[in-house]
């Protein structure tokens, strides 16, 4: 069985590169073959050992589907039109392209929302019918306001491991910006000055260089990681006490190695992950003290929910490929 699948793939993104990861690595595990679109198809085929095609390439993105039995769109936050209209037209046209063609059509560990009241009477047009699976609750709450049944899995990336034989400073703190979200950055500023006088070392991780990098070094860590690849991030984060992202996918995989985090609610994706791991979350304009006090107490999530998130993370990918 080839299945292909649509997300933000081949940008540069560690955050979606380590969906890509964990998506390819579980479907090879249930003997499915993954076709990725992507915006720089080569790299990620040669990069995730897998098929990969032309995301924008109309002849490509249909061989793609009809060389396929099932597309899964996801994971990742694609059905929301906060980015803009543009971007919501193009994975809803996927969805209506693989149903046109007979496809099996899964709605897969995505985040939905924001979205605009004409937005949220698109999607709810183009998913009836569709097998829709989400990441988080808050999402479920939106399509149940769609009028769209959905079902709760996992994030994929919350199946990842780190490398073993990795050791962990429990005084090292990972802070994760986004470039985009200034006011966060500025708080920031002051966390990494407080962590750094109470002895912590602090490590600044750009999970997406081209947006990320300028705030990463612009906070007075110890050190600026700038990374592209899921498991150097993963590595990195294994091997700290405590994480502060703003990047959804800093939080993810802290939860994936084990590593107690709290993140910067810049969308509503960030806090419905925080809100079902039972961790601390903060608005962008948050109080530098608070989220301080939680990194040097290495304040821990709910890890028994962590685990019940990873289960249904792996349950997800058998009943996406089930009839």
């Amino acid at each position: 069985m080839r299945a292909v699948v649509s997300g933000y793939y081949g940008f540069g993104n560690t955050g979606d590169e380590a969906i890509a990861l964990a998506i390819s690595r579980e479907l090879r595990a249930r003997g499915a073959s993954p076709l990725l679109l992507s915006n720089t198809p080569a790299d990620t085929a040669q990069h995730f050992g897998c098929e990969a095609a032309a995301r924008m390439n109309p002849l490509a993105l249909l061989g793609a589907l009809l060389r396929s039995q099932v597309l899964l769109s996801g994971g990742g936050g694609l059905l929301q039109d906060k980015t803009s209209a543009r971007t919501l037209s193009y994975y809803l046209g996927v969805i209506r392209l693989g149903r046109l063609l007979g496809r099996r059509v899964v709605v897969f560990n995505q985040s939905v929302g924001p979205l605009s009241p004409e937005g949220g009477r698109k999607v709810a047009a183009a998913l009836k019918g569709v097998r829709v699976i989400v990441r988080d609750r808050g999402s479920l709450e939106t399509l149940r306001q769609l009028g769209v049944q959905g079902e709760l899995g996992g994030d994929p990336a919350l199946l990842l491991t780190p490398t073993p034989g990795l050791t962990r400073d429990a005084r090292t703190v990972i802070v994760a910006p986004r470039g985009d979200v200034t006011d966060a950055t500025a708080t920031l500023l002051d966390v990494v000055a407080d962590l750094r006088a109470r002895g912590r070392r602090v490590v600044a991780l750009s999970f997406m260089p081209e947006h990320d990098d300028t705030a990463a070094h612009s906070l007075g860590a110890d050190e600026v990681l700038s990374t592209k690849d899921p498991q150097v991030a993963l590595d990195a984060i294994a091997q700290a006490g405590f994480v502060i992202g703003v990047r959804l996918h800093a939080v993810i995989l802290a939860a994936a190695a084990g590593v107690p985090f709290a993140g910067i609610a810049y969308d509503p994706k960030v806090l419905g992950f925080c809100q079902d791991a039972g961790a601390p979350s903060h608005p962008t304009f948050l109080d530098p003290q608070a989220i301080t006090a939680q990194a040097a107490a290495q304040q821990a999530p709910d890890w028994n929910a962590v685990t019940q998130m990873k289960e249904r993370a792996a349950q997800s990918f058998d009943r996406a490929l089930s009839r």
